[in-house]
């Protein structure tokens, strides 16, 4: 296990796609958003993500520097396509054209097609709830269907996160954002990379045995080698039975088939799909009686006695709030096949020795 600082980590990760051809701000954003998501905690959309997004740019599945197409529009909605642009740039660009309508209108919905990994789903949420709007997201991962629904074996769904967001004045957003299966597919990449083992009973054979090993979704890898889920006969399992299984289908057809994208994604490159929904607070409850009746409610809710002795009941975005702080101070742990993959991939296209070195020393 290695520990990085982030700033050192996120530049690392931006001298990695300025070398591989994004303009430098795009390499900042990719790198700021990676190391994002593992401040949060969010190791799975975080930087083991380097080398993949890499493969996605060389293979032509991705492309650097896109800007949004605006398909349809009208005050209230627009349906843009990313033009297979990274998400890291992208995404934001469709969360702006929502931002910018709600604001206006107090209602606005935005649907993005096309768009590369848009990572943590969680920073869009919290983009809006900077802007004070509610925000709530249906995405869909086309191309990438790894998921067996409840009562089967075989993939069905992609990992069709769904995610909402709310601002709170002087303090910290509400995020609720979660994959729809037991894991999301990064976090069984960072269990194949030696990090965080799997829960029990997160994946499933075609014979319908549950298990934790990555090689059921990705089949045979080298340690800091490609994986690569088409080699895996197994699939993730959908999180909460029937639940679980029912939001994620849901996902699927509104973040994928409503934004024009394939729910199944036959045929086609990895994309997102994203139906947004964004609410202005201050049109809807011009008495502002939300915030403070949502403080009362936050203070209830935590107010439940623990489990344990010394335990606490968290609302969403409290663990990703403290980890950030931890992580900021502490450092970020990697895995040590996971640094490796990120200094194979740095070498590969050309940064510095000295550089990489640099970063690495940032512990």
């Amino acid at each position: 296990m290695v520990t990085i600082k982030a700033d050192a980590l996120s530049a690392l990760v931006r001298d990695i796609f300025a070398k591989a051809g994004c303009s430098a701000a795009e390499a900042e954003r990719i790198g700021r958003y990676l190391v994002s998501a593992n401040l949060t905690g969010h190791d799975s959309h975080g930087v083991v993500r380097v080398p993949r997004y890499l493969s996605w740019k060389k293979e032509g599945a991705v492309k650097a520097d896109q800007s949004v197409k605006i398909l349809t529009e009208t005050p209230v909605l627009a349906v843009v396509d990313g033009l297979h642009g990274f998400g890291q740039t992208v995404a934001p660009q469709a969360v702006k054209i929502g931002i910018d309508k709600c604001k206006t209108n107090g209602l606005s919905m935005v649907a993005l097609r096309n768009a590369g990994h848009i990572g943590r789903v969680g920073d869009w949420a919290e983009m809006a709830a900077a802007e004070g709007l509610v925000s709530v997201h249906f995405v869909n991962a086309s191309g990438s269907v790894l998921v067996a629904p409840f009562g089967g074996t075989q993939r069905r769904l992609s990992t069709a996160p769904f995610c909402a967001g709310v601002p709170r004045p002087g303090q910290s957003p509400i995020v609720l954002d979660f994959a729809t299966s037991i894991v999301a597919e990064g976090k069984v990449l960072v269990a194949s990379f030696g990090g965080k083992k799997l829960p029990e009973n997160a994946l499933i054979s075609l014979d319908g045995d549950m298990s934790t090993d990555p090689h059921l979704l990705y089949g045979d890898y080298t340690p800091t080698g490609r994986r690569d889920h088409s080699k895996g006969q197994g699939a993730i399992r959908a999180f909460g039975e029937h639940k679980g299984s029912g939001l994620a289908f849901l996902c699927e057809i509104l973040g994928g088939s409503l934004t024009g994208m394939s729910a199944t994604g036959e045929g086609r490159p990895f994309g997102n799909g994203m139906l947004s929904f964004y609410v202005d607070p201050k049109v809807v409850d011009p008495e502002n009686f939300f915030p403070e009746d949502m403080a009362r409610y936050i203070g209830y809710f935590k107010s439940a006695r623990p489990v344990t002795a010394n335990g606490e009941v968290l609302i969403p975005g409290e663990p990703e709030e403290r980890m950030r702080a931890e992580r900021l101070a502490k450092g970020v742990p990697l895995s040590d096949d996971t640094w490796a993959a990120i200094v194979n991939a740095a070498r590969e296209v050309g940064v510095d020795e000295r550089r990489i070195q640099d970063a690495g020393a940032q512990g």
